[in-house]
């Protein structure tokens, strides 16, 4: 946050937990707790055996508690479910393996908001209980006068009560000492006893603690029992739940002292005096669970009554006034973008990886794959990506340095993890394994793009073609058989393509540009459609000819002072004046019309019933208030609605027609926005590729956001998802400020009526909201001069060249009733996951190095013997690690997500190359090559086997159910 992990461990961390080792086993009843293994198992690594007893100890006498235990305490806005199994795994795994320790409470008081997905990830980690802290102060008094702090927390899909999960909601404005032991935080600020006078931290409410001595046990016990007892008044049991501690503390061996023998001596006097009717002692989260449930008879028959059921979300989060934590939803979009680039390598790179361990093993030859060196990669990148979930990382709520420090982390994790995959690769795609060689120096591929550092944009490498073949392959990370179109820049336009099978394929070539208008001779881009198998590789051959079949694109370009016919020794390139024509593009899905003026869409027509839908993109300003008050990391305080987004003189657009895709390119001054429309059937040719990349460097106190304005009756709601796992319904309200009404988008966000659904799609976790009937927007970059008060101290003024990537699918609704608009549960098509899907799992293009002497590859690597169901994504193969060293077992995790999907919408002709079998997957034909030896179910994060644990023979899983296996493959 203020400093980087490194150093706050240096400067605090390792301090806290060494003098919780010495101060816990002072006195027996003492208690702590401690939730981020990223910290954890730092100062593990570096303590003596004598001191690891003590810890063993102090867990195995409950004196010390591993709450929540994953990687870190993560934010529950902007992450993808995948990262937050990934760094509950890497949390939990260690904790296994260190200490046979197994958390079973969750604890999370500083996300800034709460998410639904979270509490089922836990459950299904087999956790009973949970706490959060950050959700808006007026459902916090809502809740209080209710009495439903405490509650089960269902999903919004669970027609039962399976997902079920006690959640304890803290009732006050913070976790810190003065908001945790009753209403009046003037009084229990005397009860932080490191803010006794002398110290470094005073009571801001000007009265300062007192050590407690005979002289004033009564009183002090008295005033903080009074606290105590009108605290509970808001619960509906007499346990009590009274946490103690803050940022940055016990840090000092004195500050253990002062706030264990201050409490011990209230706590005493309490309990002898039996008139009081008071037990107070120290206890740690379980101890709580445990005790609530004893008094609420929980785990009866028929006792569930007892604490209310509840559904939905708690986004989004304000703490006072009009201050909504709805800025931090965009903050530092650079990072959001990179951090799913991280994970969709991880998890491609986890996939091959087990494979390529699988295969390595088959023969004496192959033992020369470099498994171990490619596995600690491999930990090192879950572990950096887990680091980043944490709620001030992914969240752009970090000091400037703190964020390179991250920033650094995932860009070495990435070139790391190609490195995985192309050795991976390399021993997977052989066709004659013996032949396998491994050599450092001169890896057998090399990848298509460059990053050359943590904060710039990927470049195309430009592959040099011959007379003889460069091979390219490409590995589809998705589990259903797919139709791609790839794009490569090559050194020559005299290009043929050879599939797999040795047939040439239609290419189209595309100039490679400087800036708007210049043509660059140094490469050339082409693109062809890929038939790649799932989970699979296709390889791919290139050649240079004497008369290629390629196709050229041709160029309208539209500028203010327009000159002619532009020659170009290849390419036939037209400039021409804006004009008032509208531009227009087509597939056989859909035709579009852009704007001659700005180059914006403007309407789309939808083919298959030849209805028109306007659809106005346009870009727009927000501004921050002239306030004090004003946006910074965490707050969107808007100075009211966005001002359009205004150009004195038309933008440059670049229109290209080609046989694989058509664009629309418009250049402006702070943002290049991309329209692709790609002419092919099936997934790809449904749906618009829309890119921006944002540069607002420049800018003073702005935010800039995409709007889409269409002719949908949306009456007020619109559908975000929440960590790309589901669905929550929304709906604008106009009686509260702007702010309120902006929501996390991580995957998607649509608005509907009867006829139509449309969903803008997402490769970054962003900011949207839908202000007007037919609205959809979404705040793209954010440049704030100043610190917003919540303990950062500075603005957000290190933006980044940035880009946004999102899709935008328009699709028909049968069958919808008027009442199910209402429903607190929705589902995307099937069309809809798998366009979701292509767009955060792009296919990976390789090439190989040498041009003389590349062994014989199969022309294809298939490990499934036919595409998973639609709705069942595998979300990860990961391999576990050893009980001993830091390297692979001969087991993977096998993690499944059956997706809930919305059945009326019609997915004939969609090109969908998959079916749905209800969930049910026999075992023995999923994979190709591979034989499966075992497959056992085990919790979410494998803490937990049923107690019949055995082999199964078939997968059969529930709409929305994400479940793991032990696997085991030869």
């Amino acid at each position: 946050w203020l400093k980087t992990f490194d150093d706050y461990f240096r400067d605090q961390t390792q301090h806290i937990l060494n003098n919780m080792v010495i101060k816990l086993q002072e006195d027996n009843r003492r208690k702590f707790m401690w939730s981020e293994i990223s910290y954890f198992s730092k100062w593990w690594d570096g303590i003596d055996s004598q001191k690891k007893d003590a810890v063993k100890r102090l867990i195995k006498d409950g004196q010390f508690e591993i709450v929540t235990g994953g990687w870190v305490m993560p934010d529950e806005a902007s992450p993808h479910y995948f990262a937050l199994i990934d760094q509950l795994i890497e949390g939990h795994q260690w904790l296994e393996k260190n200490l046979g320790v197994k958390p079973k409470s969750g604890w999370a008081i500083d996300p800034f908001g709460h998410s639904p997905t979270m509490a089922y990830l836990l459950k299904r980690t087999g956790f009973s209980n949970m706490l959060i802290q950050r959700v808006h102060y007026s459902v916090k008094k809502h809740f209080a006068m209710q009495k439903t702090l405490e509650f089960f927390w269902r999903q919004n899909w669970d027609l039962g009560s399976s997902t079920d999960i006690l959640c304890h909601m803290m009732p006050f404005y913070s976790y810190d000492v003065p908001h945790t032991c009753g209403p009046d935080p003037k009084i229990c600020c005397q009860f932080d006893f490191k803010r006794l006078p002398g110290g470094r931290v005073s009571c801001p409410w000007r009265v300062p603690p007192e050590a407690i001595h005979a002289g004033n046990v009564q009183h002090r016990a008295w005033m903080i029992l009074d606290q105590y007892r009108k605290k509970s008044k808001l619960f509906r049991t007499k346990v009590l739940l009274a946490p103690l501690g803050d940022d940055f503390r016990y840090a000092e061996s004195s500050e253990w002292d002062q706030q264990y023998q201050n409490y011990q001596k209230l706590f005493d006097y309490m309990n002898s005096h039996p008139e009081w009717h008071v037990k107070a002692q120290f206890g740690t989260l379980s101890d709580y669970f445990e005790a609530l449930r004893k008094e609420s008879n929980l785990g009866e028959k028929n006792s569930n009554s007892f604490f209310p059921v509840l559904s939905g979300d708690f986004f989004t989060y304000a703490d006072r006034d009009h201050h909504y934590w709805s800025g931090y939803f965009t903050s530092r979009p650079f990072y959001k973008r990179l951090d799913r680039v991280l994970e969709s390598y991880l998890r491609a790179a986890e996939i091959l990886y087990s494979l390529a361990l699988v295969q390595s093993s088959k023969s004496e030859k192959m033992n020369i794959f470099p498994s171990v060196d490619n596995f600690k990669l491999l930990t090192e990148a879950r572990r950096n990506l887990g680091l980043f979930q944490h709620h001030d990382a992914i969240t752009g709520t970090s000091k400037d340095w703190v964020v390179v420090d991250y920033g650094t982390r995932l860009f070495h994790s990435i070139m790391n993890l190609k490195k995985v995959i192309i050795d991976s690769a390399h021993i997977l795609i052989l066709k004659d394994k013996g032949a396998y060689n491994y050599d450092t120096s001169t890896p057998f591929l090399k990848m298509d793009d460059v990053q050359s550092s943590q904060d710039s944009l990927p470049r195309k490498t430009v592959i040099k073609l011959t007379s003889q073949p460069r091979y390219l392959l490409i590995y589809n990370p998705t589990e259903q058989e797919r139709f791609s179109v790839v794009s490569v820049n090559v050194n020559s336009p005299r290009v043929k393509i050879l599939s797999p099978l040795g047939k040439p394929v239609t290419v189209q070539i595309s100039a490679v540009w400087d800036g708007a208008t210049t043509v660059s001779h140094e490469a050339y881009q082409i693109s062809f459609v890929a038939h790649l198998p799932p989970l699979g590789l296709g390889v791919y051959q290139l050649l240079e000819v004497q008369s290629s079949e390629a196709v050229l694109a041709d160029y309208n370009i539209y500028m203010r002072n327009n000159r002619q016919e532009k020659l170009d020794g290849l390419f036939k390139i037209n400039e021409m004046q804006n004009s008032v024509d509208n531009i227009i593009l087509e597939n056989s899905y859909m035709k579009l019309w852009f704007s001659g003026m700005s180059g914006l869409l403007e309407k789309i027509n939808t083919k298959e019933d030849g209805k028109n839908h306007q659809m106005k993109v346009e870009f727009a300003w927000y501004g921050t208030t002239s306030n004090r008050d004003k946006s910074g990391a965490y707050l969107f305080l808007p100075d009211g609605d966005a001002k359009p987004y205004i150009f004195t003189d038309p933008p440059t657009i670049r229109v290209a027609h080609g046989k694989i895709f058509s664009e629309v390119v418009c250049f402006f001054h702070h943002v290049t926005h991309t329209m692709r429309l790609y002419k092919v059937q099936g997934l790809e040719g449904q749906s618009l590729e829309v890119s921006n990349i944002v540069d607002i460097r420049g800018e003073y106190n702005r935010e800039l956001a995409m709007r889409i304005s269409s002719d949908i009756n949306s009456q007020n709601r619109f559908y975000t998802d929440l960590n790309g796992y589901q669905i929550q319904p929304r709906l604008t309200m106009g009686k509260l400020p702007l702010q309120a009404n902006i929501y996390p988008m991580t995957t998607m966000a649509y608005i509907q009526d009867v006829g139509v659904r449309l969903t803008l799609h997402s490769a970054q976790s962003l900011g949207v909201a839908s202000l007007k009937n037919g609205q959809l927007e979404v705040i793209m970059d954010r440049r704030l001069m100043q610190d917003d008060n919540r303990g950062l101290g500075q603005g957000v003024q290190d933006n980044k060249i940035t880009a946004n990537i999102f899709r935008l699918l328009l699709e028909r609704r049968h069958g919808t009733d008027v009442n199910e608009e209402k429903a607190s549960v929705s589902f995307p098509s099937l069309l809809s996951h798998m366009t979701s899907s292509f767009l955060n799992h792009p296919v990976i293009p390789m090439t190989t190095y040498a041009d003389s002497g590349v062994p014989e590859m199969l022309n294809t690597f298939s490990p499934l013997v036919s595409s998973m169901p639609c709705d069942m994504h595998i979300v990860n193969l990961r391999t576990i690690e050893s009980k001993v060293d830091i390297e692979p077992s001969n087991e993977a995790a096998l993690i499944l997500h059956r997706k809930g999907f919305d059945c009326r919408f019609s997915n004939r002709d969609m090109g969908l190359l998959c079916s749905t079998t209800q969930g049910k997957i026999k075992v023995h034909k999923l994979f190709n090559k591979f034989r499966v030896e075992s497959l056992t179910p085990t919790s979410l994060s494998l803490m937990h086997s049923p107690p019949d644990v055995r082999n199964i023979s078939e997968i059969n899983m529930n709409s929305m159910e994400i479940n793991t296996f032990r696997i085991r493959l030869r």
